[in-house]
């Protein structure tokens, strides 16, 4: 079965510390050979609060979307933002 991360934020501080983030995690994603399904654009809220942005990356299996997680590329990235972004992050088995 396919893997998801799923990251929906709560909150963007920092607008450039975001693009920085941005452009590393692209390099993580690519290299455990992620697929950006979201990655911000138009949002309707239907119920609850309204995020300001969501991203969604699909991965050949679950094991992969937590290998790429957990790597120190995407670890890297990730430490880009501590302190800029408020967020919820996933990782979601399925098909």
């Amino acid at each position: 079965m396919k893997g998801y991360v799923v990251c929906v934020y709560k909150n963007i501080i920092n607008e450039d510390k975001l693009e920085e983030y941005a452009i590393k995690a692209r390099a993580a994603v690519e290299k455990y050979k992620g697929k950006f399904l979201i990655r911000g654009g138009r949002s309707t809220s239907n119920e609850g609060e309204k995020s300001p942005r969501t991203v969604v990356i699909e991965f050949p299996s679950y094991n992969e979307a937590n290998k790429f997680y957990n790597s120190k590329e995407y670890q890297e990235a990730h430490s880009i933002l501590k302190g800029y972004a408020e967020r919820q992050h996933q990782t979601i088995e399925g098909s």
